[in-house]
């Protein structure tokens, strides 16, 4: 027997209601917000992710899907969907089509990490791109819709952590605090920040490691280095959420995993999924559009984690609309494979069982779902009719094959 591979899941028939409930409320809020949605290829050349998400990310140096082509040419599974979706935009000449771009994708992504419940090797994601503007009521209006996503699919213990990440003008004097900081903090640090806390401090404070996050507890706050333009930007969009009556908690701590973003970040978290229990996270990400080769565009945007979205639902029972059809004797079942072909022509879900006895038929259709079972031999032949069973109630009626596609209309309330 093969079987799958480690990480990357089979979804079911019995999983699929809660799949297509969440992407489908998904795409009914972005519809409401005027978004459009894009379809990116998962596999991109490398070079996208190393100039988009930084060399000195975990995701880069540790979880991509990396190979060589049979051109030689380095190629990677998407880990992520902005970089995708920017070269996309890039490629194709959106900006200059319509300077302001709203996008969503739904779609797999590919990270090599150890699996775990909820994070897996092949995961999905909704994603949120937002180019063109740059003001603090459009950060605001982006994480009101990252938010209003989490309330349609009725989640519990919804919470919102904003902060800033401040821009190229005020986050090196506040790198060289950090890096000052964790300088005398090293020895209760993990090998890689030791490392880190030289190329990329920022990078310390989202470590998972249990000695580093206490490590970390007293380090200077960004807020308190941020330049006068950064600082009106943030409270701006802190007054506008109070506005909107989008609850939220300032994080001095919250720098997400990759390094494109800039000013505004945020993550969203949700009951019931323990101490990882992040389900969506993003921010504004001004100079990424610009450092992939297109125009210098801004940007904000987030992403849902499906599965851990599909956790945190109730089984969707399903109560499936239709009609089996149960033919006894030869003639019957072929005349029975028409009485299928005009159900379903009329826009009726119908199914059958025609290689199995009549017995094993019924046994089908009772096991269905569907509330309606048609049942053709050959009395309902020799004049014309079908009998229709309720398979709630077990009442029976005959009904003239003429109008036996209306009368099963009628019956479903359709």
């Amino acid at each position: 027997m093969i079987t799958g591979i480690r990480g990357m899941n089979d979804i079911l028939p019995p999983d699929i209601p809660q799949w297509r409930f969440v992407e489908e409320t998904a795409r009914r809020i972005f519809g409401l917000y005027g978004y459009s949605e894009l379809r990116s290829p998962v596999l991109e050349k490398t070079e996208l992710f190393l100039r988009g998400m930084g060399e000195d990310t975990d995701v880069v140096e540790k979880q991509m899907y990396t190979f060589a082509d049979k051109s030689g040419d380095s190629v990677s599974l998407r880990p992520e969907a902005t970089a995708s979706v920017l070269r996309a935009v890039i490629e194709h000449g959106l900006l200059g089509q319509e300077p302001i771009q709203k996008l969503f994708s739904i779609g797999p992504m590919f990270r090599y990490e150890r699996p775990q419940k909820g994070r897996y090797r092949q995961f999905h994601q909704i994603n949120c791109e937002r180019l063109g503007e740059s003001g603090p009521l459009i950060d605001a209006e982006t994480l009101c819709l990252a938010y209003d996503i989490a309330g349609a699919l009725g989640l519990s213990g919804i919470e919102l952590e904003v902060n800033s990440l401040g821009c190229p003008v005020c986050r090196p004097a506040y790198q060289q605090a950090l890096r000052a900081f964790m300088l005398s903090r090293r020895a209760d640090l993990c090998d890689n920040c030791r490392r880190r806390m030289e190329t990329n401090p920022l990078r310390v404070l989202d470590c998972k490691a249990e000695s580093c996050k206490v490590a970390v507890i007293d380090a200077p706050a960004i807020e308190d280095y941020l330049c006068p333009d950064c600082r009106s930007h943030y409270q701006a969009v802190l007054t506008a959420l109070a506005s909107l009556e989008v609850p939220f908690t300032k994080n001095t701590r919250l720098v997400r995993g990759l390094d494109y973003y800039t000013r505004t970040t945020f993550e969203i978290s949700a009951a019931g999924l323990g101490s990882q229990n992040a389900i969506a996270g993003g921010g504004r990400y001004d100079g990424l559009i610009a450092d992939l080769g297109g125009p210098a565009a801004p940007g904000i945007g987030f992403a849902f984690g499906l599965e851990r979205l599909i956790m945190l639902l109730e089984p969707i029972p399903t109560q499936t609309q239709g009609c089996f059809v149960v033919a006894l004797g030869e003639d019957a079942k072929e005349q029975a494979l028409c009485l299928l072909t005009a159900l379903r022509r009329a826009g009726i879900r119908s199914e059958a069982a025609l290689d199995k006895s009549f017995k094993v038929q019924m046994r089908h259709a009772g096991k269905s779902g569907y509330p309606l079972c048609a049942i053709l031999g050959g009395d309902e032949i020799a004049s014309r009719t079908v009998t229709l069973k309720d398979l709630g109630s077990g009442e029976q009626s005959s009904v003239a094959r003429d109008v036996f596609v209306n009368a099963v209309k009628q019956a479903l309330d359709l």
